[in-house]
């Protein structure tokens, strides 16, 4: 977790290992549209302590999986403006098989299982907490 910029090359460079000739990656930008509405920016809000927790989970469960592979994630906190990166996983593996399934698996268990919650604010002056119910029946308290 974190409320910075993140920085693709750094955390790119902490899977390079001269046994991997593979490196996936998934980024996630925050785009201005979004069912239908003109979308200004986001925020992202998490049970930080839960969600680090969790999603170390995930990437030992992800070594077990894809015992070849490194994989790393990080995902933004806070405001975000469209275009900004939300959040990134990267996968280095010997093969491509590997990286690629490693970093699909990365992303598809944080979206389904780490407590992180998105506010869309909108142009019509409207904010709305989308997609939370996998995770929770009602948006953080102070929403």
């Amino acid at each position: 977790m974190t409320r910075e910029k993140i920085e693709v090359n750094i955390l790119r460079a902490g899977l390079a290992d001269p046994s991997c000739g593979a490196y996936a990656s998934f980024e996630g930008w925050v785009r201005n549209r979004n069912h239908g509405r003109e979308v200004l920016r986001l925020e992202y809000e998490a049970y930080e302590a839960l969600a680090v927790k969790e999603g170390n989970r995930i990437l030992t469960e992800t070594a077990e999986k894809f015992p070849a592979a490194a994989v790393a994630c990080v995902h933004r906190v806070g405001l975000l403006e469209i275009g900004e990166m939300a959040v990134w996983v990267g996968a280095a593996s010997p093969h491509r098989d590997e990286a690629f399934a490693a970093c699909r698996y990365v992303i598809d268990e944080i979206k389904s299982r780490v407590p992180i919650w998105k506010r869309e604010y909108y142009a019509d002056g409207e904010a709305e907490w989308v997609e939370c119910s996998r995770l929770t029946p009602h948006p953080p308290l102070h929403a």
